[in-house]
């Protein structure tokens, strides 16, 4: 297994990927990002995400997306983890924990004091994991979102 930074010509790997996640999350029909439109994301000049994959016999089967987040009370960027994916058949062969070790290292390099990221409350099996690496629920926030319709409207209210 390694896990590298991900190049222009996984991006077919890494859309699959992002659907699988979709899948496993119940929520296939949200994803709807292009293959364009995630290769801009990634590969353009100033681009506003990141991704590592993992490769396993010349094939990815995983996926670690991330971007830069900024804490103000701490006035230093941090690492702010969007996706973390592994093939169900590639789980349990420390994967996963690579992927965190990886940018766990990357944010000490960089100077980075906080990693973050969301669970669904309902995966049971990535929490245990996440707590195993040390990492601690932030069980007093909650997260809003205004998105599609309600943005628009709100966007164009006066």
């Amino acid at each position: 297994m390694k896990i590298r930074l991900a190049k222009p010509e996984d991006i077919a790997d890494i859309h699959r990927l992002i659907y699988e996640l979709a899948v496993y999350e119940k929520a296939p029909e949200q994803m709807v990002a292009t293959v364009d439109q995630i290769n801009q994301s990634l590969f353009k000049d100033n681009p506003v995400a990141f991704c590592h994959v993992a490769v396993v016999d010349e094939k990815i089967v995983g996926i670690a997306l991330w971007f830069l987040n900024y804490s103000t009370w701490l006035g230093k960027p941090g690492i702010y983890l969007e996706d973390l994916f592994v093939q169900p058949e590639y789980r349990g062969h420390g994967i996963g924990k690579g992927f965190m070790k990886n940018l766990a290292r990357l944010c000490i390099e960089r100077g980075y004091e906080r990693f973050q990221w969301w669970v669904l409350d309902w995966n049971k099996p990535s929490i245990e994991f996440y707590k195993s690496l040390g990492a601690v629920p932030m069980d007093e926030w909650t997260v809003f979102r205004l998105s599609g319709d309600a943005l628009k409207q709100f966007a164009s209210e006066s």
